[in-house]
């Protein structure tokens, strides 16, 4: 037992710990830079839209007002299927800059891929409907782009303070701090593991038609683009902002979604974890988009096993008590998580933590099942 402790153990602790400090000393020491330069090529901005009549509206109006020539940006809204008005509101407000690509429910796979094929920039751009970019955005994301070994570049992704919404958007915000942090250091070194599908753009001579069986579009273009041989960079001068307002039942199952979606393509794609012919990007994208999903196998191990070590020293009786005051927090932040004090960080960190991994063990499931997610709703705040 006492072995079984320690494995599961130096597995959370390199998972949590050893691999982030890895990668950010890795950014710094071993730093490959890329060229950057003001440059304007042509681009396509495209946003997949269903039913998003609550936010299409501005969405354009942002689109159309972004500091970038219009001549050579164009905005592209692809519908899937919507009956709520969406349609009716994009032509509204095209003012001759904005397509309509209107299509019945096909989805987002299917959707990007007529996307692309009605656009013609140079530079493909991707977009969540919901995500408001900053004036300067697509200028930002295009720098890169100066470089020839550069084939994608990931946006940042910021979220505004939260108006609503449950203590769940407490531990989504340290997620994406947390995530940018290292979107930077793999940056530096190498490639980044995966773009954010609010924000990221890649070269379309890059551009491999979606699989309609993989729904995460945003980590399948960016690993296309790394197993074509270029680089994948993050810009955090490229920023899209969105609220984040949800609650702990539409998080758990949007992180769901995500997850069985992102195994199902590091299954396609499962040539990139070979660390002979990919290095480092190989483990990279085995610890962060693999092993994370999968820590609930290792820490249910562990919440099983130490009170069997109790007799063992005072060091597991520790981390017994330590195990129960973690998990005590956890459980009072969900049963407070509609109330303002679940939001600190006290009670709602350990609370996030043990949503992401139920999360993970019910992607697990559903993938042992053969369930698939392809189809996405939108969850907007008007809608909650």
């Amino acid at each position: 037992m006492t072995l079984l402790f320690w494995s599961c153990a130096g597995f959370v602790a390199y998972v949590y710990v050893g691999f982030p400090l890895l990668t950010i000393l890795r950014g710094r020491w071993w730093p490959r830079p890329y060229r950057l330069a003001d440059i304007e090529p042509d681009v396509s901005l495209l946003v997949a839209a269903h039913n998003e009549a609550a936010v299409i509206e501005e969405k354009i109006q942002n689109a159309l007002a972004l500091d970038y020539p219009p001549d050579r940006l164009e905005i592209v809204v692809v519908s899937d299927g919507s009956d709520d008005g969406t349609n009716e509101i994009v032509e509204r407000n095209a003012q001759g800059r904005v397509r309509l690509v209107a299509l019945d429910r096909v989805g987002k796979p299917e959707a990007l891929n007529a996307a692309v094929a009605a656009s013609s920039g140079e530079i493909i751009v991707f977009s969540d409907a919901n995500s408001m970019y900053r004036p300067d955005a697509i200028r930002a994301l295009v720098r890169p782009f100066a470089d020839p070994a550069v084939g994608g570049v990931a946006g940042n992704q910021v979220y505004l303070p939260p108006r609503g919404g449950d203590s769940s958007v407490v531990g989504e915000q340290q997620y994406w701090d947390l995530d940018r942090a290292l979107k930077r250091a793999e940056s530096d070194a190498g490639s980044v593991s995966g773009a954010t599908g609010a924000i990221y753009a890649i070269r379309r001579s890059l551009f491999v038609p979606l699989r309609r069986d993989v729904s995460n579009d945003d980590l399948l273009n960016s690993l296309q683009v790394v197993a074509q041989g270029y680089r994948l960079v993050f810009e955090p001068e490229a920023v899209a902002f969105e609220e984040v307002t949800e609650t702990t039942q539409v998080t758990f199952e949007r992180r769901v979604r995500v997850m069985v979606g992102g195994f199902r393509c590091l299954f396609v794609m499962r040539r990139l974890m070979n660390p002979l012919r990919h290095g480092f990007f190989a483990i990279q994208l085995l610890t962060r988009k693999v092993l994370l999903r999968t820590m609930v196998v290792p820490l249910a191990v562990l919440t099983v096993l130490t009170p069997f070590l109790w007799s063992h020293g005072l060091f597991f009786r520790l981390v017994v008590v330590g195990e129960i005051e973690f998990y005590v927090l956890a459980a009072i932040g969900m049963l407070l998580r509609g109330r303002p004090v679940a939001k600190n960080r006290i009670l709602a960190l350990p609370g996030y933590f043990c949503l992401v991994n139920a999360a993970s063990a019910k992607a697990v499931w559903d993938i042992v099942r053969g369930r698939r997610h392809e189809r996405w709703e939108p969850a907007r705040p008007s809608e909650r």
